[in-house]
């Protein structure tokens, strides 16, 4: 291993920030704000899937960004007998945003696992790399506090390439190199493919943190045993994981 710093990249949405929390409260905050009647529960879901569509038809270039929130307001608003225009798609999504980032908050244990980073690799350096618009993620990290433990933050609006594309996860450290060497490089992320097996690929360590317990398919689990994926359920196991294979 060359000389220089260990850098320690990290995914935002689902392994920061808990993403997936602050959909289901904002959007049962907004459900109960329009009169929306239904299990509250199932509504999250289903909320959480018209994400899943629309984001990722944005990410392969389908949808421009406004386009899949007007995309998913609309979609779930007609399910409650609600027709949008678009006009009044954006002025919905707008309004569940607030919802949605006044429930925005850190996993509980990001700052412990940044701690124990930095006491066991000193000289560390830490990054976030993000599949969403530089300037709406820079709001997340900001909001939650990690502006000041982040040295960089790659988004693929900024790039025009999305994980697992290996191109993402080279500017990256090419972006860290540019203030001095890189001994070596993690990724942990919450998507098995997305994530972990695409940062491996790279030349990564990739880290799945695994927070549900789920189990992958067939294909997924064998291509990141081939690639040397690591598994943890929390990133309390970060640092026990990564110190031994980062130090110099």
């Amino acid at each position: 291993m060359t000389a220089g710093a260990p850098v320690v990249l990290f995914d935002l949405d689902d392994t920061l920030m808990a993403h997936r929390e602050a959909v289901a409260a904002g959007i049962v905050r907004y459900m109960r704000e329009r009169a929306y009647e239904g299990d509250e529960a199932l509504a999250a879901r289903r909320w959480h899937e018209l994400e899943e569509e629309h984001y990722h038809a944005y990410l392969g270039g389908a949808l421009s960004f406004e386009g899949q929130r007007r995309a998913r307001a609309a979609a779930f608003a007609r399910e409650f007998g609600e027709e949008l225009d678009d006009v009044d798609a954006s002025a919905w999504f707008a309004e569940y945003f607030e919802r949605y980032r006044d429930s925005w908050a850190l996993h509980d244990d990001v700052i412990p696992a940044f701690e124990a980073l930095a006491a066991g690799l000193p000289g560390v350096r830490f990054g976030i790399v993000t599949n969403g618009e530089l300037e709406f993620q820079t709001a997340k990290i900001v909001r939650l506090a990690l502006h000041g433990r982040v040295e960089h933050v790659i988004a693929s609006g900024e790039l025009g390439v999305t994980k697992p594309d290996r191109a993402i996860f080279d500017a990256a450290v090419d972006r860290f190199r540019t203030a001095g060497a890189v001994s070596g490089a993690a990724y942990i992320g919450d998507r098995l493919r997305t994530d972990a097996i695409g940062a491996a690929r790279a030349g990564l360590i990739g880290v799945w943190v695994n927070r549900t317990g789920a189990t992958p398919d067939a294909s997924d689990a064998a291509d990141a045993e081939a690639a040397g994926v690591l598994e943890v359920r929390g990133l309390d196991e970060l640092a026990p994981l990564l110190v031994p294979r980062l130090a110099g």
